[in-house]
């Protein structure tokens, strides 16, 4: 590991205006991810900001009936609360499905939201990553590609995003509360909070340098039963090979979203409209335009399939 300068921010905004006039700075809190990647030498900061001391570790009910996660709330914390486990149901399920105790212990819900893809090239500094170097090329592309995407990929890019608390976050229509350098803050929908590769791998979400997470805000809840099931290669501390997180309605209407097979949490708006028709209409929709490789083609059956049992879970649906 290389050397590093260190400080501990005071206030979010002195943490955002640190990271923006230090190059090479980088936050850190529960450090999950970003020591593993430290120790391979993928991040080289110059200077870490712990933002811990910054009270951030609230959960919050709003003035209309939603809530407010703090950035620095772990994520055992955050799936056992009361108010999650009744009225967001597929959060807390989720956060269960995640990572080891002992990593949900130390992990926060900023830090979940910012984890790094675990695609096999992007660790492997020996080969092509255009994320972990742009303009390099993509080892994984012809590659061993079994665990990547099969939606939302381009020519530079099949990397999939790990986290489970995002798939859930994204049919919760949760807003990514940040500040940046100058004190200003904003609200980042996370339907728009992932990027896409495109040319730009690199970039992975619509943060500006320095900007900092502070709060995940969740809308008041919309009832129905809430369901997140995770396919992976073994029963426990894996990355999803397929995830579905759905709220489903008594009237058989509700959102559904994807994990591990795209850059972003995977949802469209043509599927969720089908789903009272069941299974395969909401199938059709939602992997329209995929394009598997010939090591993960079985994801299209996956994710079918996931999909069907996760709507049979309810006895107002098809399957």
């Amino acid at each position: 590991m290389r050397v590093f300068s260190y400080q501990k921010a005071a206030t979010p905004a002195e943490a955002a205006a640190a990271a923006l006039h230090t190059p090479g700075a980088r936050f850190i809190a529960g450090g999950t991810n970003l020591l593993d990647l430290m120790k391979l030498e993928i991040e080289t900061p110059t200077h870490l900001i712990d933002v811990n001391g910054l009270a951030l570790d609230k959960v919050e009910t709003t003035a209309d009936g939603g809530l407010r996660i703090g950035a620095l709330v772990r994520n055992t914390a955050l799936a056992a609360h009361a108010t999650v486990r009744r009225d967001y149901g597929v959060l807390s399920r989720a956060l269960l499905a995640g990572a080891s105790a002992q990593l949900r212990n130390k992990a926060t819900t900023a830090g979940n939201l910012l984890q790094r893809t675990r695609c096999p090239y992007f660790y492997d500094t020996n080969q092509a990553c255009n994320k972990r170097v742009p303009g390099s090329g993509c080892s994984a592309i012809g590659g061993f590609s079994r665990p990547l995407a099969i939606l939302g990929g381009s020519d530079t890019c099949i990397a999939t995003h790990p986290s489970d608390m995002a798939v859930a976050m994204r049919v919760l229509d949760a807003g990514i509360d940040t500040v940046r350098a100058d004190g200003a803050v904003r609200t980042i929908p996370i339907a728009d909070f992932y990027r896409l590769p495109g040319t730009t791998p690199q970039l992975e979400t619509l943060l500006q340098p320095g900007e900092l997470i502070t709060s995940v805000t969740l809308p008041p809840p919309v009832g129905g039963t809430h369901v997140y099931r995770k396919v992976r290669d073994r029963a426990s501390y894996a990355f999803a090979l397929v995830s579905v997180a759905a709220i489903i309605l008594p009237d058989g209407t509700g959102r559904l979203a994807l994990g591990g097979v795209a850059p972003q949490p995977w949802r469209v708006a043509g599927a969720e409209q089908a789903m009272p028709a069941g299974a395969a209409a909401v199938n059709e929709r939602l992997l329209a335009g995929a394009k598997p490789t010939a090591d993960n083609a079985y994801k299209l059956i996956l994710a079918q399939r996931t999909v069907a049992a996760v709507l049979r879970e309810t006895p107002v649906m098809k399957g």
